[in-house]
């Protein structure tokens, strides 16, 4: 005897509750998700027509705001809970000395150049001593225990519609390729970015990996990144906590996407809003909104 399809299925309930981002309306006797939602019964009467924010319909835009507030509150004091700025137990010109790959009047060279003009010792030590960009490279992945990143099927556009354009542009993150429709490769040319890799974990479901790729290599591919065409964002520069919760309001009421979600990168908060459900893996560029909102002061 085969078990009704049902039983097989996870309720849509459960798929909510497991933060699967699926597109959805509310039905006839959904609650509203604000925990302090006073309406009752009212909930009857409410055009089902709504915005949904982080897996559950709200009866009123008063309720929005509330859960938006919540939201907020809680990206803004989850910051610290990062690791800080990655400290290097060897620099990367002790390390290279001792691999044997540099001899210390090249590095002596290098770290004059460096003081006198500026930049990276891993570029002086290729341009003016003529060490392979490949052993920097490897030495810069030791220095953070991280792959060495190939760029073989490097899909520019199939992969703009998982991370917003600025934070590619203003990070210097580089979406390399999806494997097996879970995992994606985040490269980058000489530092990690462990809060932007956690933030597009939080906000796609896809695991990240990130990894380093030579400079000779990104730059070009992070040009053509850039020029890709990524969903539409709105900028959101607001004075206080009060004003960004009204202006987010005022954006999900305006707009009722069938999924919405905020994390936070870095002094940013990340909106994202999908207007259709998602047919596969990611989303489409013209399926999904972004808003990035700052707090002055």
């Amino acid at each position: 005897m085969v078990a009704p399809a049902e039983s097989t299925e996870p309720s849509v309930q459960a798929k909510r509750r497991a933060g699967m981002g699926l597109g959805f309306r509310p039905g006839f006797l959904d609650a509203c998700a604000n925990p302090g939602c006073a309406s009752g019964w009212l909930h009857l009467w409410r055009s089902r027509a709504a915005a949904v924010f982080e897996g559950g319909w709200s009866c009123s835009a008063a309720c929005t705001a509330e859960r938006i507030l919540t939201a907020v509150r809680r990206e803004r004091e989850g910051r610290g809970s990062v690791s800080g700025r990655h400290r290097h137990r060897v620099p990367l010109g002790l390390l290279m000395l001792e691999q044997g790959w540099i001899t210390a009047g090249q590095l002596r060279s290098a770290l004059d150049a460096q003081r006198t003009s500026g930049g990276r010792l891993g570029q002086w030590l290729v341009r003016r001593e003529g060490v392979s960009e490949n052993l920097v490279t490897r030495a810069l992945s030791l220095q953070w225990s991280c792959p060495v990143l190939p760029l073989e099927y490097h899909d520019a556009q199939a992969l703009a519609p998982l991370v917003p354009r600025l934070f590619v542009d203003a990070f210097g993150a580089l979406p390399l390729r999806l494997a097996a429709g879970k995992l994606l490769y985040l490269g980058f040319e000489e530092r990690l970015d462990p809060v932007l890799e956690l933030a597009i974990e939080r906000m796609t479901g896809l695991r990240v990996e990130s990894g380093l790729v030579s400079e000779s290599e990104f730059r070009p591919a992070h040009q053509r990144m850039l020029s890709a065409t990524f969903p539409p964002t709105e900028l959101l520069e607001t004075s206080s906590e009060p004003v960004l919760v009204r202006a987010l309001t005022r954006v999900l009421e305006r707009s009722r996407p069938v999924e919405s979600r905020l994390v936070g990168v870095h002094d940013c908060l990340w909106l994202r809003m999908w207007n259709k459900a998602p047919t596969g893996i990611g989303a489409d560029v013209g399926s999904v909104q972004d808003v990035i909102a700052t707090v002055g002061g």
